[in-house]
């Protein structure tokens, strides 16, 4: 039994806890860093990573079957589907072994590899348990990620489904696929796997997709994704699921669907459960989210909380973000807090970029605005690459000229954003944007043009 203690033990390698430990370590404080599994998270090991280098292989195979389109001849587009995976790990791994190699040979920030639990306090602080070893803290920040939420459908156990935890390793295609929600995951992998040459159909309780967006947004998104051939129920009441000799069988309250495979994509669930939190006298919600305050502080003093755990919104760039609150408050002046404007995407082909309130949100808050669209459609660079789909939605308030919110629907949509959340961060009126100088042929013309349609 090993027995060491630290200025700050972070429980968990992800988004959060990397950088942290980094900064924390350059601040001189003495650091150690406990992974029970692989370091990167869920974005590295099975999120974003790999999932956007599938979605790249299946954008090519999207583009190679349109070559027609642009006057180019090719022969029938095949996929070689444990191909695209194996790239997509590729990637993957090169980046968790660029990680891991950081830490190799360190003693601060030092990696300890094992399940943390916290069993209570001593002279030194918080009592931290990783195996035999006994560590202690004046400090504890819980970055413990999350896992695939699976909700209580009868028979759901009993099937073998596919979720973002496990996809990379079912190297098999399926030929008829059934995916279980309708969020970004849901709605990413469905074309993905369209793209390879599955049939999939998309199901969900709720009556819409991206069911947090303006409709006109959900549904033009829909759209695009049942024009390549992605079916979906939806308002749909899910009373079962089935295993069966062909695959799986989805049994609605109006119908069935049958299907080879099921994707599982009903969200996340945080890993709270087995950290000893009751040990030092914190509760976490009933869906297991440890509450925090602005600067991500829980109700223990010294415990600290960051990344898809501690609620709101669960992006890669909010964890990322929150090491940056937490080396503000433990090794800074403290000023950084959660305060601060959060994009957001769903990397569908086109993407949809977001940031802020929705048209509907700003209404319901009362709020007096201006609402523009611009179709994709008169962008000259758009036609011109042959990706005119989609429109650029923009919500300002009516006073202040400010923007409230803003829905990029196009190709490059989650890059094109940025120029919205840069003058939401500025706190500048949308006219800086409307009078600025865009380069031309560019998709930010359209960007451009959305804005100065506010004014119209």
């Amino acid at each position: 039994m090993d027995a060491a203690n630290y200025d700050v033990i972070i429980i968990g390698a992800g988004q959060a806890g990397i950088p942290l430990a980094w900064g924390l370590a350059g601040k001189n404080r003495r650091v150690a860093l406990i992974e029970r599994a692989r370091v990167g998270g869920s974005c590295v090991n099975f999120g974003c990573t790999p999932t956007k280098a599938a979605i790249a292989a299946a954008r090519i195979a999207h583009l190679a079957r349109r070559a027609g389109d642009f006057g180019i001849r090719t022969g029938a587009v095949t996929v070689d589907f444990p191909a695209v995976l194996g790239r997509a790990q590729t990637v993957a791994e090169a980046s968790r072994r660029g990680i891991e190699d950081g830490f190799a040979g360190r003693d601060n920030p030092r990696l300890i590899r094992g399940h943390a639990r916290i069993t209570g306090r001593n002279a030194e602080g918080f009592v931290v348990r990783v195996a035999d070893d006994v560590l202690s803290a004046r400090q504890v920040v819980l970055n413990s990620g999350t896992r695939s939420a699976v909700p209580p459908i009868p028979g759901l156990a009993d099937v073998d489904f596919i979720h973002p935890g496990n996809w990379l390793r079912r190297r098999v295609l399926p030929s008829r696929l059934a995916i279980i929600g309708s969020g970004a995951v849901g709605l990413e992998m469905a074309q993905f796997y369209r793209r390879m040459g599955s049939a999939v159909t998309v199901i969900d309780v709720a009556p819409r997709i991206a069911g947090q967006e303006d409709a006109d947004v959900a549904d033009a998104l829909q759209q695009v994704l049942a024009a390549e051939g992605i079916a979906f129920r939806l308002d749909a009441r899910i009373a079962a699921v089935e295993g069966t000799k062909e695959g799986v069988v989805v049994r609605l309250a109006d119908g069935e669907i049958a299907a080879s495979h099921l994707f599982l994509a009903a969200g996340r669930r945080p890993n709270t459960d087995d950290l000893g939190l009751e040990t030092v006298g914190l509760a976490v919600s009933a869906r297991g989210i440890v509450p925090v305050d602005a600067r991500l502080a829980t109700a223990v003093p010294g415990l600290w909380a960051a990344g898809d755990i501690r609620g709101g919104p669960m992006f890669t760039h909010t964890a990322w973000d929150d090491h940056r609150i937490l080396l503000s408050q433990l090794a800074g002046d403290g000023v950084r807090t959660t305060e601060r404007i959060v994009p957001w995407a769903i990397f569908t082909d086109p993407e949809l970029g977001r940031v802020g309130m929705t048209g509907a949100q700003a209404r319901a808050d009362g709020r007096a605005i201006s609402v523009a669209r611009f179709p994709m459609q008169r962008s000259g660079k758009a036609a011109e690459l042959g990706e005119a789909e989609g429109f650029i939605k923009v919500v300002a308030d009516a006073g202040t000229k400010r923007l409230l919110g803003a829905a990029v629907l196009a190709l490059d949509g989650a890059e094109l954003v940025h120029a919205y959340v840069d003058l939401m961060n500025a706190g500048a009126p949308y006219t800086v944007l409307r009078d600025s100088v865009q380069a031309h042929p560019t998709l930010s013309e359209a960007v451009q043009s959305a804005v100065a349609a506010l004014d119209t």
